[in-house]
């Protein structure tokens, strides 16, 4: 007859468990397996896998930001001037936005060197709202037109989301 040892969790001890990662063999809990396509791992195996798709480097978020606010400034421009327009306006930001976020994604792209990184991808897409915050700032205070701010809205609503899914890979579609 073969004698069983009871596992315990190495972050839970007084868990017992029948479950092991797959990577480290570690015992793990319930509560702490991540299930992957390949079985379960811990949380600690998990982190260090992703750390490698990880590739951008520090002075990619200064570059990475400038040149998305750059870009979302000038775009920012040119939907305040789109606003005076009326209500063909409206058609043009919405198909405009989209276009003009893929042309900032493909500019940071090209900046960055294709590196990766979430943390990335959230301060470009900082640096999009950031471009465009004068504009909106100028429109409020100065100028009082409140289509060319609603326009500026519609534009990043628009714009934020594109830019990150386009530096991220996120596909809606397939």
């Amino acid at each position: 007859m073969t004698e069983s040892t009871t596992l315990y969790c190495y972050v839970h001890p007084s868990r017992e468990t029948s479950l092991r990662c797959n990577n480290c063999n570690r015992p793990i809990c319930v509560s702490c397996a991540v299930r992957t396509p390949t079985g379960y791992r811990c949380r600690e195996c998990v982190k260090s896998l992703l750390k490698t798709f990880d590739t951008a480097e520090w002075y990619d978020y200064i570059s990475g930001f400038i040149v998305a606010a750059l870009l979302s400034g000038v775009a920012s421009f040119l939907v305040t001037l789109v606003g005076r327009i009326g209500f063909f306006g409206w058609l043009i930001i919405a198909f405009g936005a989209p276009t003009v976020a893929v042309m900032i994604a493909e500019g940071v792209r090209r900046v960055t060197g294709r590196r990766r990184s979430r943390a990335l991808f959230i301060t470009v897409a900082a640096g999009v709202v950031f471009g465009a915050l004068p504009m909106i700032l100028f429109q409020a205070f100065f100028t009082g037109n409140l289509f060319g701010i609603l326009f500026q809205v519609i534009y990043l609503v628009i714009a934020v989301p594109v830019v990150y899914s386009r530096l991220s890979g996120i596909q809606l579609f397939r």
